[in-house]
């Protein structure tokens, strides 16, 4: 195991695109961490770099306090796990494992017992004379995941690894590779765009987006104490609803409703609050953000109330997660209290948290 850093990095392609920019990360010995983001944000990019399979335009990479810059993938001493699986197709389960450490002229007893501890911690280990294509999806990706881990890298890189798997399935491997992380304490880096995956699995979190770092934090900072509101909207599902408001001689304003007395300067500001947090009461009073019903949808445990909330000209769509067992028809007039203590305000310019708190009461 070991740290891995990236310092100032910068990849910029022919043409001018960039897609990465002075990307600053440390990633702690034995550390799980996340990058999460949008498609195109620069996740993948990062780790190609770390991996040796791209090089950095400026900036430094290291692992375990050494540069590996100028380092060939194979120097590295990190092994990778794929969307695909990239597994041999003609080769059986116990030959794709033991495939990296022949290639490396381990001695054929310690091969044997690496491939069958590893094979047992996956619960493969009935599978080991099986070829990939008599396997389910699931098994497919443990056998990957082993194919990395029986190497005993110093970090362990994972792209995407559970978007070809159905939904049932990425929470079962998702399971595994929490149990497994818990057991073989490997530095590892795991990409993804599924902010569930992200929240679920990591120690913390390195939120991106065009190819910039957003925030970096525990899942629990991420969600509770976003930095912007690209954070804000980005982490959560439903996202955080974003209502664009004025403060004006203290006093909040939404469209033409008077909300409440705010302590932050006056000024244009984007109010956050996420749908959980929303309290809904079926007629409006003073205090209150008045919005109309749209649409609801019924998930069993709960219900989730689409409304529209008029700020000026325009309408904003906002999200209110309900009890189970409420309903209401298209056009209803609600009233949306927003708590004190689950209000956000990010400055109306920069999308930026205000300064003065993090997390601002009403």
């Amino acid at each position: 195991m070991a740290e891995v850093e990236f310092r100032d990095v910068t990849r910029r392609y022919p043409g001018g695109v960039v897609a990465l920019k002075n990307f600053d990360l440390t990633v702690a010995d034995g550390e799980f961490l996340i990058l999460v983001g949008p498609s195109g944000c620069g996740k993948s990019t990062a780790l190609r770099l770390l991996a040796g399979l791209d090089k950095p335009t400026s900036g430094s990479i290291s692992i375990g306090g050494r540069v590996v810059n100028g380092l060939a993938p194979g120097e590295r001493d990190i092994a990778m796990v794929f969307q695909n699986y990239a597994l041999y197709p003609h080769m059986s389960v116990y030959r794709n494992l033991a495939y990296g450490l022949r290639q490396r002229k381990t001695p054929r007893a310690e091969v044997d017992r690496r491939v069958r501890e590893t094979a047992k911690l996956l619960e493969i280990d009935q599978l080991l004379d099986r070829k990939p294509g008599q396997l389910s999806g699931g098994q497919r990706q443990r056998v990957a995941m082993g194919r990395a881990l029986v190497r005993q890298p110093q970090a362990f890189l994972l792209d995407e690894p559970l978007s070809n798997l159905d939904a049932k399935l990425r929470n079962q491997v998702r399971g595994d590779l929490k149990r497994l992380h818990r057991e073989v304490p490997v530095t590892s880096i795991y990409v993804t765009h599924d902010q569930v995956e992200a929240m679920t699995l990591g120690d913390r979190l390195c939120v991106m987006s065009g190819g910039e770092v957003q925030q970096i934090g525990t899942p629990d900072e991420i969600y509770n104490r976003p930095a912007n509101t690209f954070v804000a909207a980005f982490m959560g599902s439903p996202p955080m609803n974003l209502i664009a408001g004025s403060v004006r001689s203290g006093i909040l304003h939404v469209g033409d409703a008077v909300v409440t007395a705010v302590p932050t300067p006056d000024g244009p500001v984007t109010v956050g609050v996420r749908p959980e947090h929303f309290r809904l009461h079926s007629t409006y009073a003073q205090g209150m953000v008045p919005a109309r019903v749209d649409f609801v949808e019924p998930l069993g445990s709960h219900v989730l109330v689409t409304a529209l909330v008029s700020v000026g000209d325009d309408s904003t769509r906002v999200v209110i997660q309900a009890p189970a067992g409420t309903d209401f028809e298209t056009g209803t007039r609600i009233g949306l209290e927003m708590p004190p203590e689950r209000t956000y305000f990010f400055d109306a310019e920069t999308g930026k948290v205000r300064p003065s708190r993090e997390r601002i009461s009403l």
